[in-house]
């Protein structure tokens, strides 16, 4: 007989949730572990890679009276760990999946060898509630430049690169700063050819924020990513509000 394929229905019940406990760049020989998890108490948990035919499954544990949930420990990681991934949650007395969790999206970095830079303008001090934007530059092409800032786990931002005086760039206003965006960031670029290899990091830029907070608002990393395809010129607020998710 062939290998048993097991066909999975889903969208019977309510989709768990996926999160990187790395952060959703690593660099190739790190360790990933991608959480599956749910407030539903589903017995088992599997993850799948878009463009994979296998998947894999894992038993739900209960870290705390109502919650499930399941680790998947891949690593350590190569290019070909980069890519697009959901989870899903099912009961042992049920042959039907839950929905997909929404998708994450894993990124390596060093993929490509053109160097990028990152600046601040007009300086990488600034006061609460003044404009500044950080600059991301290339002299190899890319179509595509990403944004971001270490110690957070949300998705980076990324912009469409415009051509101009012999560099490719993108930039990314903040306006008003706050305290939220101080911190230290740095910036990839990207080809449509494949989105999830990146290029080396940029040198690490530290922006400080100084004087009383303006008001509440994400780091630049806080919202969803947005497509290559689609990517505008957007401040972080706007995307914030417009809340633009997946590759």
């Amino acid at each position: 007989p062939s290998d048993p394929l097991e066909i999975l229905p889903s969208g019977v019940s309510r989709k768990p949730s996926l999160l990187t406990l790395q952060g959703p760049v690593l660099a190739p020989g790190q360790s990933l572990t991608l959480q599956c998890g749910s407030d539903v108490g589903y017995d088992r948990f599997v993850l799948y890679k878009e463009g994979e035919r296998d998947f894999l499954q894992r038993p739900g544990q209960q870290p705390q009276a109502g919650l499930s949930q399941a680790n998947f420990t891949l690593g350590p990681v190569s290019p070909s760990h980069g890519g697009q991934y959901r989870c899903y949650g099912a009961h042992n007395l049920s042959s039907e999946w839950s929905a997909p969790s929404d998708p994450l999206n894993i990124l390596m970095a060093g993929q490509i060898y053109d160097t990028v830079s990152l600046s601040a303008q007009p300086g990488p001090t600034v006061a609460s509630g003044e404009n500044v934007t950080l600059l991301c530059q290339s002299r190899g092409y890319f179509d595509t430049f990403l944004l971001t800032k270490e110690g957070a786990a949300h998705p980076p931002l990324r912009l469409r690169s415009m051509y101009g005086a012999h560099k490719y760039q993108a930039e990314f206003p903040m306006s008003p700063v706050t305290s939220a965006h101080a911190g230290t960031y740095r910036c990839y670029g990207s080809r449509s050819s494949n989105p999830h290899l990146l290029s080396h990091p940029s040198e690490p830029l530290e922006l400080m924020v100084s004087g009383p907070s303006g008001g509440s608002s994400l780091p630049p990393t806080g919202p969803p990513s947005t497509p290559a395809s689609h990517a505008k010129d957007y401040t972080v607020e706007n995307l914030i509000r417009m809340g633009m998710a997946g590759l």
